[in-house]
């Protein structure tokens, strides 16, 4: 681990709460972009994106898709009056499967581990009961509070013919941010929401991608700009505020990401730099590196990325991206595998060394945050420039704010 602490009061900088975007911009791709390439900075505007890439850039997209996560049931009414409001919010699969795109297909029963609020008031042993509407049909949906400790909630439903993606997109309210303080309304079901998202599983949307239309992606691919879809489902965690003045104690949130062949196969010999669109993405394709590495000694290794294992002893003595990928593609051939599906709760601050992307494009983040170390390991001392500079011209802050393409080399 690097010995130097990372204190949090560096990354800290003043948001006035004027300064968050609390709804989504009528036209996507309208929003403003800051440019920052080469520690220049230009003020332009989403859609020029296309003209602004280095050729042949290799963009990833994350292509999670927001479930409507927060699950609202009303105890049965008693003498003493009506009963209370339970919310029960996703966050990761238990059962049938741990793996998030299967367990969204589950028939007649699945479990989960959940955020409760009203905890105290659901008792062990007291079922709660919602009726949906489900294509055309009437559906009753029980939850069942297995492990009051571990918040793990068994779902049941009376239509078997019915997957648990149907019962959330039924049941379901979109899980806005917490910064953005207002209840979501119906155009948040579509705007909280990327136009390629695909596969079902995220409780937040990866926001940098908010503001591509089908227009811009077309306009990237008629410039010859390889576009491809990896997958991180993003958790509840991407919001967890850093606690620890020194960061590196910080208890770095997991997250499951699906990788496909094509993708390897890719990065073995990338046309030109590696754009993350996103830091989901670029968290994504980082610890695919770390996969590849964690492979070179120890070939059974699983797809799992600890946190600190960038700034491990030895890991500055480390593979080239191509002898990387080679164990990774190594690895699937040998298992047969199309896909990988693993875990990352990769930390990214100041000493880490990018092994993949070269570039990013992405919103304006919380201050202290773990996204704010990552923009400052990509950019270094300019991030307080650039995030001044979006300050002082009148830049949309966080999820439904604008957006910024940060090229630290020409």
């Amino acid at each position: 681990m690097t010995r130097e602490s990372i204190q949090l009061e560096a990354y800290n900088y003043h948001l006035p709460e004027e300064r968050i975007a609390r709804f989504p911009l009528e036209k996507r791709d309208s929003a403003k972009l800051l440019h920052y390439q080469s520690g220049k900075i230009n003020d332009k505007i989403f859609h020029e994106l296309p003209e602004l890439l280095p050729a042949h850039s290799q963009l990833f997209f994350n292509a999670t898709k927001v479930i409507p996560a927060r699950l609202f049931f009303q105890k049965p009414s008693t003498a003493q009056g009506s009963g209370a409001i339970i919310e029960v919010f996703l966050l990761n699969p238990l059962l049938p499967s741990s793996v998030i795109g299967e367990a969204m297909l589950a028939k007649k029963s699945c479990s989960w581990h959940c955020m409760i609020g009203n905890k105290k008031k659901w008792k062990s042993g007291l079922v709660l009961e919602k009726t949906l509407m489900v294509y055309h049909q009437e559906v009753v949906l029980s939850a069942h509070l297995e492990d009051t400790e571990q918040a793990s909630v068994r779902f049941t439903w009376d239509a078997p013919e019915v997957s648990f993606v149907d019962i959330v997109e039924a049941a379901g309210k979109v899980p806005l941010p917490p910064y953005i303080k207002r209840e979501a309304t119906d155009e948040d079901k579509p705007r909280y929401q990327t136009v390629y998202s695909k596969q079902e599983g995220a409780v937040a949307a990866p926001t940098a991608g908010l503001h591509f239309t089908p227009e811009v992606l077309q306009k990237l691919a008629d410039k010859g700009m390889g576009l491809d879809y990896l997958t991180l489902h993003v958790s509840a965690g991407t919001f967890q505020p850093i606690k620890e003045e020194d960061v590196r104690k910080h208890p770095m949130h997991s997250e499951q990401m699906v990788i496909g062949r094509k993708h390897v196969e890719k990065l073995l010999s990338p046309q030109g730099p590696v754009i993350a669109v996103g830091t989901t993405s670029m968290r994504t394709l980082e610890s695919l590196y770390w996969f590849g590495s964690l492979l070179e000694n120890n070939p059974e290794a699983t797809f799992r990325v600890p946190k600190l294992v960038a700034y491990e002893e030895g890991a500055a003595k480390s593979l080239s991206l191509k002898a990387s990928m080679e164990n990774v593609l190594g690895y699937m051939e040998a298992r047969q595998l199309e896909q990988l599906v693993g875990e990352t709760e990769i930390f990214i601050f100041p000493g880490y060394k990018f092994r993949v992307c070269e570039g990013l494009v992405t919103n304006f983040h919380m201050p202290k945050s773990t996204l704010i170390l990552l923009i400052a390991t990509l950019v270094g001392e300019d991030w307080k420039r650039i995030y001044k500079h979006a300050l002082q011209n009148n830049y949309r802050f966080l999820s439904y704010g604008d957006s910024s393409l940060l090229l630290p080399q020409k």
